[in-house]
């Protein structure tokens, strides 16, 4: 009789190690740190329609961080001899977190670069907010960045996903930061976009139009992400892809950069391999730095979706 217990196989990214048909899954080593990420909290002003990380102001599945959660992974980081990295805020909305700025420059001011991603709308504009950044810029000049997303550069394809009115929210924002000198970058979403050559004019003649510097012709300042479906399905990333996609693993996201999350109840922050899979058990990687620096399994679409195929990253 056939041995039946052998000859099922898994439900596609279900196993760790093989595929759906077999095949040995992929996993990708970890290389060098290059962006250390810290999720600030899933609380956001507003709620998106496709919101990978389903952030809303009701979602505080990851809790605020503060200084005392972020310290220590700074120190790891001197500790382990990575010298300067990029270290990278995201949320939720990381303004509302009220110690947003005290987060950011505790990063500058151990020589690292800060990325933030926020949407520029009224957490940003808060006064004590402005004043805040101010200060950093003034401070810390370039090393601080601040993403702006945009998904399109016209008010009624970005307003269907972020509602009515955040379109125009987020340009004053994004007007107020450029008009004091901060060093900008946009994201925008390539399912919105009518192909990249249009989108990138669009945003081009946008930010003419704003006088704001950032060059749409520049794929690190301006980022067009490709879609994640939770309910596509796209083909699972196998050993022996990396050699008929001409790819090499070191330049897939989690070969260079970790997420630190303070999960809702935690008594501590922990490690987790993606900025895109928070709520995914499979990609917790430890409560230290340290312990998070092994093998990540491309066990989850979005592996696919986003990094392997799409060709994209979260860092800049």
């Amino acid at each position: 009789m056939p041995d039946t217990a052998h000859s099922v196989q898994p439900a596609p990214f279900t196993d760790p190690d093989i595929t759906a048909k077999g095949e040995p899954r992929a996993q990708v080593a970890f290389d060098r740190l290059k962006t250390l990420w810290f999720n600030t909290g899933t609380l956001c002003n507003i709620e998106c329609v496709n919101c990978y990380i389903e952030s809303s102001p009701s979602n505080d599945r990851l809790a605020y961080l503060t200084p005392d959660d972020a310290a220590p992974f700074l120190d790891e980081i001197d500790a382990l001899g990575c010298g300067a990295v990029e270290i990278g805020f995201t949320g939720g909305e990381p303004y509302l977190n009220p110690h947003m700025n005290t987060l950011t420059g505790m990063a500058l001011a151990r020589g690292h670069t800060a990325l933030v991603l926020t949407n520029a709308m009224r957490p940003m504009m808060r006064p004590a907010v402005q004043a805040g950044l101010l200060a950093l810029k003034d401070s810390h000049g370039d090393r601080l960045t601040l993403r702006i997303s945009l998904d399109h550069h016209s008010a009624a394809v970005h307003d269907a996903e972020r509602g009515a009115g955040a379109f125009d929210a987020t340009l004053e924002g994004l007007a107020w930061l450029a008009k004091h000198g901060f060093r900008l970058s946009c994201a925008g979403r390539m399912a919105m976009a009518e192909s990249e050559a249009e989108a990138r004019a669009g945003f081009a003649a946008l930010f003419a139009r704003l006088g704001v510097d950032i060059p749409a012709d520049d794929p690190a300042r301006l980022v067009l992400f490709p879609e994640m479906d939770p309910a596509g399905a796209p083909p699972e990333i196998t050993t022996a892809c990396w050699g008929i996609l001409d790819l090499d693993p070191k330049t897939i996201m989690c070969a260079s950069s970790r997420m630190v999350v303070k999960r809702k109840g935690a008594a501590r922050a922990s490690v987790i391999a993606c900025t895109l899979l928070p709520y995914e058990d499979a990609f917790e990687m430890g409560g230290t730095l340290t312990q998070s620096l092994r093998p990540v399994k491309l066990q989850h679409k979005f592996c696919a979706q986003f990094c392997v195929l799409g060709g994209a990253s979260c860092s800049a």
